[in-house]
């Protein structure tokens, strides 16, 4: 079942104070055009790149999720991905002076409310779709996630919590998700914690924003449920804004016991991996794709330094992801290293900027032109990319303007960023 992709019909403004930080932040939610995704943007910091929420820029941290790119991080962005994703919103700019979202009254009722009252728009490119075709099962510790294809052309989430503190129920929740049932059902569930944990935590640094309005803690007999379950919907509620780093509406039937932030993260990165095959091994076919002839025509590169062999999705002058399948045989793994062969970091960005150039070349008016790499800045090499690994590459352009062109690019294996980068360019005749 397919939809258009949407955004809000207006601007969104709140201020609240951050569950963990304490700190006050102003937030902007704006609307985006289509195909641009859900982005965080710190006004705060001058020059931060926009943090799409995908799973690539996820980064560990307890008790919530933090979204992180060139230096600029985001935290406590579960609940209203959550949110964006009950209502099917795919393009969102959210623009935050401080690094916490809010935490509002610890759910995301409040949330919801305001993206209700300003509407939601259709737009006209069809919103992307990952239909589970096989079990997916992530295990650590005592909690585990299981994701099952199902016939449902909805996406079904079931929680079972259990707590080891005597006294403390736990409990079981199955819901099919759309916007009636996380209105009702999951949307205005606050977050907890338990009772004997209390001081633990704030001796750690967390909480500091946490109240007994906006926060449950079980175990403490002064505390009123808003509603049956509250702290297992909740755990629905963290379960849903982590699926949405998926970047795609998922249909599957999730079996969730005892999991958390990290957990949740691993089965994204593990259906984002099977997302991507599908997309790059003929089971998705992007019409905007090229294949390595059409590469070659672009590009002066040839072996052994053409190191892109297939552009899997080309958005007009704006985007472009491709792909490099890393082998062996490669010829600078012989001295790099023989003994622990690794793809040059160099490498990796030289792969990132001749799919800069493909992007480039695209305009009419580059026709019979070179994209000549002219500066790197913000390079971050962050990990290892061995024989086997398939880097995917995406690069978005920032600034394009006469001979000159300004483009951003980030390298993954499997949802792992490994490089990132901006690179200017400038046009010469070849």
């Amino acid at each position: 079942m397919t939809r258009n992709q949407r955004t809000l019909r207006t601007a969104v403004e709140f201020t609240g104070v951050g569950l963990h930080s304490g700190s006050e932040t102003k937030i902007r939610v704006l609307p985006a055009p289509q195909d641009n995704g859900i982005e965080f943007v710190r006004t705060d910091l001058a020059d931060a790149p926009p943090i799409p929420a995908r799973i690539q820029y996820r980064v560990p941290v307890d008790l919530r999720t933090r979204l992180e790119r060139g230096g600029a991080r985001v935290d406590t962005v579960e609940h209203l991905l959550a949110v964006c994703s009950a209502m099917g919103i795919d393009n969102l700019t959210v623009e935050m002076n401080g690094q916490e979202m809010p935490g509002m009254d610890g759910s995301a009722k409040e949330f919801l409310e305001l993206f209700q009252r300003a509407g939601v728009v259709e737009q006209r490119a069809t919103a992307k779709v990952f239909r589970l075709d096989q079990p997916v099962y992530v295990r650590e510790g005592k909690a585990t996630l299981v994701a099952l294809p199902s016939e449902n052309p909805m996406l079904t989430l079931q929680y079972i919590a259990s707590f080891d503190e005597p006294g403390i129920e736990g409990g079981s929740v199955q819901l099919e998700i759309d916007q009636d049932t996380f209105a009702r059902d999951i949307a205005p569930a606050r977050t907890f914690c338990l009772a004997s944990q209390v001081e633990k935590l704030q001796q750690a640094g967390f909480g500091k924003g946490a109240t007994r309005e906006n926060t449950v803690v079980l175990g403490d007999p002064a505390t009123v449920m808003r509603m049956q379950g509250e702290p297992v919907r909740h755990k629905m509620l963290d379960l849903l804004g982590d699926l949405s780093l998926l970047g795609a509406d998922l249909h599957a039937h999730i079996i969730a016991t005892r999991s958390g932030h990290a957990t949740n993260a691993e089965l994204v990165r593990r259906l984002l991996d099977l997302m991507q095959q599908a997309e790059t091994g003929g089971l998705v076919t992007r019409d905007s794709g090229l294949d390595v002839r059409e590469i070659l025509r672009m590009l002066p590169h040839r072996y052994p330094f053409l190191l892109i062999d297939r552009v899997i999705e080309i958005e007009g002058y704006q985007r472009a992801v491709a792909i490099k399948n890393v082998s062996i045989n490669e010829p600078y793994f012989q001295g790099h290293f023989p003994d622990q062969p690794l793809m040059p970091g160099v490498l990796q960005l030289e792969a990132m900027a001749q799919l800069a150039g493909v992007l480039l070349l695209r305009k009419l008016e580059n026709t019979g032109k070179l994209a000549v790499l002219w500066a790197i800045d913000k390079v971050k090499l962050r990990g290892a990319v061995v024989p086997g690994d398939q880097l995917r590459l995406e690069v978005e352009t920032v600034r394009l303007k006469g001979s000159t062109g300004q483009v951003r690019g980030v390298g993954t294996v499997a949802g792992r960023v490994v490089c990132e980068a901006q690179l200017m360019f400038t046009l010469i005749d070849a």
